[in-house]
């Protein structure tokens, strides 16, 4: 998701009737402005109504609803019941619009700045940079079953293809081309680049991992952590042999 300054725009779901959302309010913020307000509003003050929305933007009710359904085909917000604490009144709940976690998402986090400062802590109090290595290693380790799986159940020469699809599974858009008596890995998104940024111990262990799961040496060409824009790993022509022999070895 992009940040919390722009949610995706893939487009509007429309209900079939004319909106009597005034002209100029479009024409001022903008569909998409508008539609990040809408969830802004939801964000600071929790599931709220159509009426509520309405109130609260100066907008009118059916201009709500249209971006709501916007909001709702991207998956950023959701319709449910009001929770009612204590004595529940005669009729049925209000429905109301709650962000879903893709939707928390759009919004500022902190979790790179989670991550580097806990890296930053392990580094100063248990062992410098070979126990910050350690801890790369062990992150590794314990996704490393689903990729060893995915790399061994394919035709030696389609293991990194196979690779490349399982990193994309995790969110590395990931994908693998020939080269010059080699082929290329390609991850053209990094979840942890900015951590990187700052422990290149990160991706030293993942280079020592694909050496590992691939049977042979490869070699990285390029990192987004120093600001090439994809991760490329060189992986030189795989022996049938070689490819073998990684069968039920555990990572560095």
């Amino acid at each position: 998701m992009p940040g919390s300054d722009e949610l995706r725009n893939n487009g509007v779901v429309k209900n079939g009737a004319r909106s009597t959302e005034p002209p100029s309010e479009e024409l001022a913020t903008g569909e998409r402005s508008t539609r990040n307000r809408v969830a802004r509003s939801i964000l600071d003050h929790g599931p709220s109504t159509v009426a509520e929305l309405a109130e609260r933007l100066g907008l009118t009710q059916a201009a709500v609803r249209r971006h709501l359904d916007a909001l709702a085909a991207d998956n950023v917000v959701e319709a449910r019941e009001r929770r009612v604490y204590g004595a529940r009144t005669r009729g049925r709940p209000a429905k109301v619009f709650a962000l879903t976690d893709c939707g928390r998402d759009a919004f500022d986090q902190s979790y790179d700045q989670l991550a580097v400062d806990a890296l930053r802590w392990i580094g100063e109090r248990e062992g410098g940079s070979d126990a910050i290595a350690a801890f790369a290693r062990a992150r590794i380790a314990a996704h490393a079953e689903a990729y060893r799986e995915a790399v061994e159940a394919a035709a030696p020469d389609e293991r990194t293809e196979a690779l490349a699809k399982a990193l994309s599974a995790d969110g590395y858009a990931a994908t693998a081309r020939s080269a010059p008596v080699g082929e290329q890995l390609c991850q053209h998104h990094c979840p942890v680049a900015h951590a990187a940024e700052q422990f290149p111990q990160l991706c030293e262990a993942e280079t020592e991992f694909f050496a590992e799961l691939l049977g042979t040496h490869v070699q990285r060409l390029a990192t987004i952590a120093h600001g090439d824009g994809v991760c490329t790993t060189f992986i030189p022509k795989i022996s049938h042999n070689a490819s073998a022999s990684t069968s039920g070895r555990n990572p560095a």
